[in-house]
């Protein structure tokens, strides 16, 4: 889930330190990069798998690295070429909680659109601004250390773009700073976790950090901007195999860490708790208790 600002009115019984949130994301940043990396396009968000399939898992760890990767980037393609973006790449857009960059080089390199990628983790912009200039995209790649929440853009966007990072933010404000940052009859695509059995919503938000929402809370919020919902699609069954081979990945490190019998990237008992935590994703993403989607938003105002 990639990293950004949430804010919350005293009355919310879920709120939370928002000035913890880079914090987390930046102590975070030596295991994304060990786990996801080495780039330049490194993605933190859950990866899209083929209808039915579950790969095998008694594979070498590089190979459950490359497969972890190549979901990753799979399912922002999927989303790209379901959003019409092959047809008609968008000149520009903005990528709200960028994370390490993945999305942005992915926007640049292969639809040739100028991004400006919003962090709250300062010491992701050099990264990002070191992974475009490997990927050949400095020129239109610009990190922003900002918040979207007090975001004016000095332009307006053909596009914005949020990729597991909504649920760190005010989704009402999110909507109205979107709204105004872009063209008219712009798109907002996002994607993002939502709550079909709130038992599950304490344990997840409190492993992310995170503040996760309703299908509805978003729909309501968009149309208050202006926005109306194009598509919406379930992509659940597809990205449930991602906490498997996640596991595998995690399992694979720790035989390893033991192994060598010196200090690694993952301490043993990160590992162990995430193998753990993972499993526990898996049969929620299974049993449909939370849902990814991939929702296209349309601004009003367009031809």
């Amino acid at each position: 889930m990639d990293s950004h600002l949430v804010m919350h009115t005293p009355a919310d019984p879920r709120a939370f330190d928002e000035t913890q949130i880079p914090l987390y994301y930046s102590r975070k940043t030596a295991d994304i990069l060990h786990k996801y990396g080495p780039g330049p396009r490194v993605h933190f968000h859950m990866g899209l798998f083929a209808p039915g399939t579950a790969p095998n898992t008694t594979v070498p760890q590089r190979v459950l690295k490359s497969r972890i990767v190549e979901s990753q980037e799979a399912i922002v393609d999927h989303a790209a070429r379901t959003w019409g973006a092959y047809a008609n790449p968008p000149a520009s857009l903005l990528d709200i909680g960028c994370g390490l960059g993945g999305g942005s080089l992915y926007w640049a390199q292969e639809h040739g659109t100028s991004v400006t990628g919003i962090t709250v983790t300062p010491e992701h912009v050099p990264i990002i601004e070191e992974f475009a200039r490997r990927g050949g995209v400095a020129d239109r790649v610009t990190p922003l250390l900002a918040d979207v929440h007090d975001f004016t853009p000095d332009r307006r966007y053909d596009a914005a773009y949020a990729n597991e990072s909504s649920g760190y933010m005010d989704r009402e404000r999110l909507f109205q700073v979107v709204a105004g940052a872009l063209k008219p009859g712009g798109w907002f695509g996002i994607q993002e976790h939502f709550i079909c059995r709130p038992e599950w919503t304490d344990f997840i938000d409190g492993y992310y950090k995170t503040r996760l929402g309703t299908l509805t809370e978003y729909i309501v919020a968009a149309e208050a901007a202006g926005f109306e919902l194009e598509q919406c699609e379930d992509v659940t069954d597809r990205v449930a195999e991602f906490w498997v081979q996640s596991m595998a990945w995690n399992t694979a490190e720790l035989d390893r860490v033991e192994a060598a019998g010196r200090p690694a990237a993952w301490t043993r008992e990160r590992l162990l708790e995430s193998t753990v935590t993972h499993g526990k994703l898996f049969r929620i993403w299974r049993d449909h208790a939370m849902e990814t989607r991939l929702l296209l938003f349309r601004l009003g105002g367009g031809e």
